[in-house]
């Protein structure tokens, strides 16, 4: 196919999905020749291209056979960003939306929009394995790279100074150097503050997004933490909205600035029952829980939001100063704080749950990678930190998982597993006890242990334990 073609599509492309104005065809045009260094172009009736990953292929077969040296990731964002909206008319055509037709046509139209200009790249997402296993939901992103040291994962998901000061700061929106040429963000108010929301690219669920602090200051969680999470599903009821703890190993990458995480699904803890609700003659209007879950979670419910924030902040501050070194709990030492929250909030009938996962990031001799971390066994499985959305029961497995797996499943029909995967032994014993279809019990297996990371990523082991903090604070039930 000849780059003319080619252009003619992206041109037809881009006045079908990205809303280019008939008026912009020829500046299009030419905004294309030049990047390809090109003089001339003939209009041609051409056939529609359905998704922006065959009109990328397409692009990058016509460069290839006209010579031309490329890099398909650098020049898809050239081209995509070039037919798209600016990030101005995207901001203004989203809150058009919202004003006019609501938070989920807005979100809506966004999504679709970021689908269709290259930046969420959604086929890449539809392509990895996902199952639902032990009440949790498995997931192996294949596009994701594994960061097995929590201090390379850390450097390479941040940046010193400069600019941009970091890889999710609004100034990425059309930066060259990171392929943020088709990235558009839309803006929010959250706690009284500027906020900005974007998809991510490689989400890890459905409409995964980001609501990035508009100032680049640290991460942080407290009472005002509560209220811009409530803030964020008051606008956009239809999404969960949640904060990783502010600590290394058992945060985000990215701790040197303030964001939330959330999207267009419910996650498996959201769909967790209480187990044993509790009462607290402070807030006689709340409901409160402990849910069906194996990490530590507490749960409040109701529809005032300030008795919420209250509570949820009573909760935090007893946590963050909590002792208890039988149980391996140290608040802080000469390494510091260790002691955190991750908080996610839905919008429900009856208001808002709020749910609240109890971390520590402490280490010891016996586990120096954290004692509430995945332990060595699980490793070969995810030794990745456990961040915000796996602690709601959604697991991102390693890409490399795949093919192991599939060769783990082909040593258990042969009836040996080879030398080389034996740090997959527990993972073949254990599927080899289940039965059956080898596939379909690794499948199991895999449940298992996710399930068995959350407990370990527990601060309390046992009901007994959970409530024992919880009437320290005025808890009964």
């Amino acid at each position: 196919m000849s780059l003319n073609t080619v252009i003619n599509k992206l041109i037809s492309y881009a006045r079908r999905n990205l809303l280019l104005d008939g008026r912009d065809v020829s500046y299009a045009v030419n905004t294309l020749l030049s990047m390809f260094d090109a003089d001339t172009f003939t209009p041609e009736e051409v056939e529609e291209c359905i998704s922006p990953d065959e009109l990328v292929a397409e692009l990058c077969s016509a460069l290839e056979e006209s010579g031309r040296e490329f890099s398909v990731d650098a020049v898809a964002d050239a081209v995509m960003a070039a037919l798209s909206l600016t990030p101005s008319q995207t901001d203004d055509k989203f809150q058009s939306i919202l004003k006019e037709e609501g938070s989920k046509a807005a979100t809506d139209w966004l999504y679709s929009y970021c689908v269709h200009n290259y930046y969420v790249r959604r086929a890449v997402l539809d392509k990895n394995p996902r199952f639902d296993e032990d009440g949790l939901t498995v997931t192996i992103n294949k596009a994701k790279p594994e960061f097995r040291d929590p201090k390379k994962a850390a450097k390479g998901n941040s940046v010193a100074g400069g600019y941009p000061k970091c890889v999710i700061c609004r100034e990425n929106e059309g930066y060259a150097p990171r392929n943020k040429r088709t990235l558009r963000t839309v803006s929010l108010k959250l706690g009284g503050e500027d906020f900005f929301w974007q998809y991510s690219p490689y989400g890890y669920f459905n409409e995964h997004g980001i609501a990035v602090n508009c100032r680049h200051t640290p991460m942080y969680v407290d009472r005002s933490t509560f209220c811009k999470l409530m803030d964020f599903v008051d606008i956009f009821p239809h999404y969960f909205i949640g904060c990783n703890a502010p600590l290394p190993r058992i945060g985000g990458s990215v701790l040197a600035h303030d964001h939330f995480q959330g999207g267009g699904e419910r996650l498996p803890l959201h769909r967790a029952p209480v187990k044993k609700y509790l009462s607290n003659d402070l807030y006689p209007e709340l409901k409160f829980g402990i849910p069906d879950w194996p990490g530590t979670v507490i749960r409040i419910e109701g529809k005032d939001r300030d008795r919420i924030a209250d509570a949820s902040e009573r909760i935090r501050v007893a946590w963050c100063s909590y002792d208890n070194p039988e149980l391996g709990i140290i608040a802080e030492d000469k390494d510091g704080v260790h002691n955190a929250v991750s908080p996610t909030v839905i919008k429900t009938e009856d208001g808002y749950e709020m749910n609240l996962i109890l971390r520590s990031n402490i280490t010891s001799e016996q586990y120096p990678d954290g004692v509430f971390h995945a332990h060595p066994e699980f490793h070969s499985i995810k030794k990745e930190s456990i961040g915000l959305i796996e602690a709601q029961g959604l697991f991102i497995l390693p890409g490399r998982l795949e093919a192991q797996l599939s060769r783990v499943a082909e040593c258990m029909e042969r009836g040996s597993l080879d030398d080389d995967l034996k740090e997959f032994s527990l993972v073949y014993e254990e599927a080899k006890q289940i039965g059956g279809d080898a596939r379909a019990a690794i499948r199991k297996e895999l449940g298992s242990i996710c399930r068995r990371i959350l407990e370990n990523t527990a601060v309390f082991k046992t009901m007994s334990n959970t409530l024992e903090f919880l009437k320290g604070i005025g808890f009964y039930g």
